[in-house]
């Protein structure tokens, strides 16, 4: 990771607080702990400062410390909750997500991609004893999920191959696409049919189908919808899914044209 980017001198810009959230954004879906060096390392401020900022974080509960390593604590999902609460987006899809979930009984979420990641603003669960809690505010590597599929089949040729050279395609079950020409092909699969398929590459049992969501014509989002996957369950029917799917996204992006 580069340093941060500078910015002109000002005196309404504060630096101490640029530099404290560069800190915070250090941490990410694959570097979830991070020692004092490699926070100094990926924000391009010295050991000192980077000492300074780590505990002031530490102080107000934003960051928890294990040994010589740091992570982030789910305190930090304050600073993004009023932004994600408050998109329309997430108050138009929920409760049309929230009847497609009582109609197929599995749970049911939109996302948007940030970064190498996407992030979940909209998840209604099924209340199974043994489901996997996704809040809202999850991050997942895109690669692997059906939700990020979609969208990266979305972007621009530049923004995708940009994507490519900048990730790390790591095994997180043993059927996750790690190659990433075989990655370029679903990519194109899902861009050409116009949905995703993720078969247990984001973790072992969990399937799921996604079908992009649009504004105006450009794709912003993406709907889902996951079943587990074990013996003597009967699995779903993809073609009901789809449909399901595609309509509520349908009355979703109505609604959005509506608002504006």
């Amino acid at each position: 990771m580069s340093a941060a980017p500078q910015h002109a001198a000002g005196g309404e810009f504060v630096q101490s607080l640029a530099r404290g959230l560069d800190v915070i954004t250090a941490f990410d879906a694959e570097h979830r702990e991070l020692t004092l060096s490699e926070v100094a390392q990926r924000t391009g401020l010295n050991r000192a400062t980077a000492r300074r900022f780590l505990h002031t974080l530490l102080a107000l509960g934003y960051v928890r410390a294990d040994g010589q390593r740091f992570a982030l604590t789910p305190r930090v999902m304050r600073l993004g909750y009023a932004f994600v609460a408050g998109l329309p987006l997430s108050e138009i899809a929920q409760p049309h997500l929230k009847t497609l979930s009582a109609r197929l009984g599995e749970s049911t979420s939109v996302s948007v991609l940030d970064g190498p990641d996407i992030l979940y603003v909209v998840r209604v669960p099924t209340h199974r004893i043994m489901s996997t809690p996704i809040p809202v505010g999850t991050r997942f590597p895109a690669y692997a999920t059906s939700m990020g599929k979609v969208l990266l089949a979305a972007l621009p040729p530049e923004e995708l191959d940009a994507y490519l050279a900048t990730t790390r395609l790591q095994p997180l079950t043993p059927f996750t696409t790690t190659d990433e020409p075989e990655l370029r092909a679903e990519l194109a699969r899902a861009r050409e049919q116009g949905y995703a398929v993720n078969d247990q590459q984001l973790a072992l049992g969990l399937r799921s189908i996604a079908v992009p969501l649009r504004d105006r014509g450009r794709v912003v989002a993406a709907a889902n919808c996951s079943m587990p996957v074990h013996a003597g369950r009967t699995p779903w029917n993809d073609e009901d899914v789809l449909d399901g799917l595609r309509t509520a996204v349908a009355r979703i992006e109505e609604e959005l044209a509506l608002g504006g």
